[in-house]
Parts: structure tokens; sequence; C-alpha cells
């Protein structure tokens, strides 16, 4: 019979989500025993996902990748808090939209404000551009992040309601080529990736005229009203062009009769527009014109794109990887000055890393370690942590295991981690000032003086680049860190493996080192004990005749 007992003091609370009930034992007590109590395992939240240290290799791979063009593309990386006003994005995104109205995670501080986790970058971003007078800089300013965003929609594949996004801002600059430029870096760090993809495109117009096309859009829309749901009707008087981002097969044949933004744009933005898809030839990015791309936040205006996976047979992966646009009034409608043109792009992280599971990209491989520090013995472990530190001042990519005393253990992990290279420090070494290099590979070691470690070292190190290539990046096929720790491999017929009959080998040397050396040290104790027993007798015979010299005399 189990009893349940909510933690009410700690100001915990029970939820459907994440339980901290503590319970007893159903096992039978024993007489005198106390009943123990657990807690229940906690739950992560829907729409929740935890990052585990075997899956940041992808990620890493995403953001080295966007790194490395925003280096070049000479972009300042930006951090914004993760909580804003809530009036932040009700003036940005816009009151109507699906965001403010349905997807927002708002709360009201204690001071009575309204504060909300962002749930998109670039409202953020030209928050700072103003607060931090950016706008005195030499224009354009260039930005990037990569942040948390939070959004209460329905999960679903890579799609969290925390979710990590890349993003790319340019303020400052309207002109056509800036807006190619960031469709060029998105199409790019796909493509570095691995990805195979297609840029969808469109142009929004002035607000001008986008709201003279928005008269005709709501006017073929409502001639069909009898066919339109309650939704539906809904978007077309709040926000009329959120209507061409329904997916309903069933309204399909409504949406491809309707009027269509590009015929409806004024001459400098269908000016504007002609020139991004001439950059965008020049710079053979593949591309396709969507009429019905429109993008869901109201700051938008020309040139707005997504970018998508190109569709494979099984048609899994159908939603955009980016998506960005052109924001020529956000800065002024924020508080900024006037006529300040902007434009970027949101990456989805989650989304992409989802994408490279599903199509099998291999993520860049992770940096190999130079070395593995060994021990055997107290003084050998608190030497080879000494080693160790020094090894990572100079440089090097060094592992250790300091929690293990076994240093066959060790060496099994030395293995898996792929070094080239093993430093063992055990008593004797420690004692002689000595440090045992070993190549993992040849199984080649020596002893060399521990202060000349690093230099022998850095030595074997560029000779075995200098035979085998680069050593940066850990080998294809290597045992993974899901592997038992010092598991013995066993081979055909249930015997050792030739690694594991190595690593045998090895730690009987040293452990047979080990024990000459504890022999030397009792035999030098024993000695020196001898020594100070004859001290103490000759002391006690020189006494002794002194003693005897003084009675004769007397």
């Amino acid at each position: 019979m189990s009893e349940t007992y909510i933690v009410m003091d700690s100001g915990l609370r029970r939820n459907d989500n994440y339980s901290f009930n503590l319970k007893y034992m159903s096992t039978p007590l024993k007489e005198g025993e106390k009943p123990v109590k657990k807690f229940d395992t906690p739950r992560l939240l829907r729409g929740m996902k935890d990052v585990l240290p075997t899956e940041e290799i992808f990620w890493n791979t995403v953001l080295d990748t966007v790194s490395h063009f925003a280096e070049v593309y000479n972009f300042g990386r930006l951090r914004t808090p993760v909580l804003e006003n809530t009036k932040l994005f009700v003036r940005s995104v816009g009151k109507d939209t699906d965001i403010v109205d349905k997807e927002m995670y708002t709360f009201e501080d204690r001071d009575g404000s309204r504060v909300t986790l962002r749930p998109e970058g670039t409202a953020a971003t030209v928050r700072a551009y103003i607060l931090h007078g950016m706008l005195n800089q030499p224009q354009p300013v260039k930005m990037w992040y990569m942040q948390p965003m939070f959004r209460h929609e329905r999960p679903q594949a890579g799609r969290y309601r925390q979710h990590h996004q890349v993003g790319f801002e340019v303020i400052g600059a309207d002109d056509p080529a800036v807006d190619a430029m960031l469709i060029t870096i998105a199409y790019k760090v796909l493509e570095t990736i691995g990805m195979e993809t297609i840029v969808h495109v469109n142009s929004l117009g002035s607000p001008e005229s986008r709201e003279a096309y928005i008269t005709k859009l709501v006017a073929h829309y409502k001639s069909f009203r009898g066919r339109l749901d309650d939704d539906q009707k809904k978007r077309l008087a709040k926000n009329p062009l959120r209507i061409l981002d329904l997916k309903d097969e069933e309204l399909a044949d409504i949406k491809e009769s309707a009027p269509q933004l590009v015929d409806h744009l004024d001459d400098d933005s269908r000016d504007h527009f002609m020139k991004v898809l001439e950059y965008l030839d020049e710079l053979e990015i593949p591309y396709m014109l969507d009429p019905h791309l429109v993008r869901g936040l109201d700051y938008y205006n020309r040139t707005v794109f997504e970018v998508f996976p190109v569709a494979d047979e099984d048609k899994k992966s159908q939603s955009a990887f980016v998506a960005g646009g052109r924001y020529d009034h956000l800065v002024e409608h924020l508080g900024g000055r006037d006529a300040t043109p902007a434009a970027g792009f949101g990456m989805g992280v989650e989304r992409i890393v989802s994408e490279m599971h599903r199509k099998n990209i291999k993520p860049t491989p992770a940096k190999r370690p130079q070395v593995f520090v060994a021990h055997l013995g107290e003084l050998g472990r608190r030497s080879a942590m000494v080693l160790f530190d020094e090894l990572r001042t100079k440089g090097f990519r060094v592992r250790e295991c300091f929690s293990k005393s076994s240093l066959r253990d060790q060496l099994a992990m030395a293995n898996k981690s792929a070094a080239p290279f093993a430093l063992i420090v055990g008593q004797r070494e420690v004692i002689e000032g000595t440090v045992i290099i070993r190549d993992m590979e040849s199984g080649i070691q020596e002893i060399i003086d521990m202060k000349k470690a690093v230099g022998a070292l850095e030595k074997q190190y560029a000779a075995k680049e200098e035979e085998l290539g680069s050593l940066l990046y850990m080998p294809e096929k290597i045992i993974t860190d899901e592997d038992e720790e010092g598991e013995e491999e066993e081979g055909e017929d249930g015997e050792k493996s030739e690694d594991d009959k190595v690593v045998d080998e090895v730690v009987k040397e040293v452990e047979g080192a080990e024990e000459e050396a504890k022999e030397e040290k009792k035999a030098k104790k024993a000695k020196k004990k001898t020594k100070k027993k004859d001290d103490v007798d000759t002391s006690a015979a020189v006494d002794e005749a002194t003693e005897d010299t003084v009675d004769k005399k007397e």
C-alpha cells in the first residue's frame, strides 16, 4: 500500500507535466524500519526538448557554419534578453497575427507590467538598434544571433515550443543587393551543411500598393463566402493576406484564381524586386516565384522569401528552414528615426538538425584529442593532473579520466578517444621524474624526462601528422561513447581483441614497474631504518666509551 505526499511548503505544486510527489516505497518494511521517500521521475513540459551531449555535434555543425558566414559577411553577434515588454511584439508583429493572438507566452510581472518570452528575434534586434543609438553608427548595421524563442503552438517534428533560431539582420540599407545577399547567405549555409534546397520568393510591395491589392483580394474571397469556415472568415476580416497562408485543399481553386500581389506592385517595388531576381540569377541561386507567399508578420514589405527542402519522394519534409524579408518601416514604427530600411531572416535550428538526421547528413566531425593523460596510483594521479594542466595551457587538445584508478580502464578510454598518444604517469615515474609516452597506433613507447614531455610530444605529433596527414578530426570509425567503459571486446571464439591484448601488455608493464618502485621504496625505507638504528647504536657506544674514559680518569 503506498501513500502520496505533496510538497506544499516549498512552493511546489503538482501538475500534469512536472511531478514532485513524494511516495512511500511499496515494499514491505522490516520491524523498526522507516519508510523511504522518493521523487517521481520528472517529465519534460509538452513541446520542450533536451539537447543531449551526443546531439551537440549536430548543433555545433550548424553554429560553426553560421559563424563562418557571419564572419565572412562581417555580421556582429547580438544577444538580447529572453523577456521583453509585451507591447514590443504587439506593435511589431501585429495584434491580429497568430503569434500575438494565440502563441505568445505572456504573463504579468510583479510590478503589474505584461512581459513575454520572445517569440521571434527581429523586434528585439530593432529595439536594441534604437535603444543603443546604433543609428548614429556607419550604416548599414549588420547583426546576427542564435537564441531560444518561445511559441505556444502545436508541437511536431522539428518544431518545439522552445526552439532556437539563427537570425541575420541588416538595418540601414534599402539596396536590393542586400535582399539578394541575405537570401544567398541562407541558401549557402544550408548547402554547406549538406542540404538541397530551393528559395521561394515574392514581393509584398509598398504599404499603399498592398492596401489596394487587399481590397481586391477580400472582394474575391467574399464571392466564395459560403465555402469559408469561421476561422477563414476571421482571417479575411482581421488580416486578409493571412488567408493565403492556408493550406486547405478544399479552397485550392479559390486561392489559385485569386489576384496576385506581383501584378499589383507599385513601380519602385517592381523595380526593386526585379533587381533582386537578377542578382539571384547571377549568383545561380535556385528560386521560384511564389505568388501566395505573404509571411505571417505584419512588419514585412517588398521582398519576402522562404527556403524549403527540395521535394523528395516521401514528401515528409516540406516546412521551411528559413523565412525572412524586408521590413523598411519597423524602426520608425518602434520609435526610431524616419525612413530606416532593413531586412533579415530567421532560420530554425531544430528544424535543420531534424532534417540532418532524416537525410543521414553527417555533422562536422568532432576535433580529435591529441593526447590522453593516464595515471597509476595516488602519486601518479597528482603528477598527471599537473601535466594535464600544462598541456592544456600549451594549447593541446587533451583528455583524461582522473576519476578512475584502474589503468586498464583509462587506456581503454584512451583508445576510444582516438588520441594518437598517451602519457602515462605512475609512482615510479614520479620518483624518477619521468613519464611514459606511448604511440597508441603502433604501440611503441618510451620513457622520457618529465620536464621534456611537452617538447617530445610536439615533435612526435608533428611527425605523426606528416606521416598520416591531418589529425584534427575524429576518424570516421571509432568506438562510440555509448560503449561500456572498460568493457572487453571479444574476438572470435570469445578471445580478446587485439586492442585489449595491447592494453593488457601495457598495464602489465606499467604495473610491474609500479611494483618494482614499491619494492625499491620499501628497500630504501628499510635501509634508512637500519642506518638510523646503526646511528643510535654508534651513539650509544660513543656515550658508553666516554663514560668508561671518565671513570678511569677518576
